[in-house]
């Protein structure tokens, strides 16, 4: 009869995925807005722009530059451009959460690493300003030292 395996004492349980009956309007709209992202940034999507700007642009003879023809492309432009800008922002919001996450567990994993730094994208800008001093601090100390190292040999 096998043992269980031991957990290590700094290992915490995993949230399990959430239930497809579970999931909410927002959690659509993100695998939504993460497929038509995608598709979006193709290259066929870049074609079928082109091929609308042209068919505009051709029929501009045929209608005579009309009024109506010019705010046809501007019409459609910026209501495409408003939806594209507020599509790219929620992907962007959804890729910068995962990967702050994903930043997250690295430093809770490691021994050395100092959890306070998780979660300090939260943090005020007059916090984070700190927190960079410190560490520009720890940089310029540790660029004396390699120089002290590297003259040390030669001095010798």
């Amino acid at each position: 009869m096998d043992k269980p395996a031991a957990k290590s004492p700094s290992a915490e349980p995993i949230a399990a995925p959430v239930a497809s009956k579970d999931r909410t309007v927002h959690d659509h709209f993100g695998r939504f807005a993460a497929a038509v992202s995608s598709w979006l940034g193709s290259t066929w999507a870049f074609a079928v722009a082109g091929i609308v700007v042209v068919v505009w642009a051709a029929t501009g003879p045929v209608l005579h530059f009309s009024q109506t023809w010019a705010q046809a492309i501007n019409t459609g432009a910026g209501i495409a451009t408003l939806l594209m800008v507020l599509l790219i922002q929620s992907t962007q919001n959804r890729d910068s959460r995962a990967i702050n996450l994903k930043l997250n567990e690295l430093i809770r994993a490691m021994d050395s690493a100092r959890n306070q730094l998780i979660d300090i994208e939260r943090l005020s800008d007059l916090e984070l300003d700190e927190m960079q001093a410190t560490y520009e601090k720890i940089k310029t100390s540790w660029t004396t030292r390699q120089k002290r190292a590297l003259r040390s040999p030669a001095e010798k």
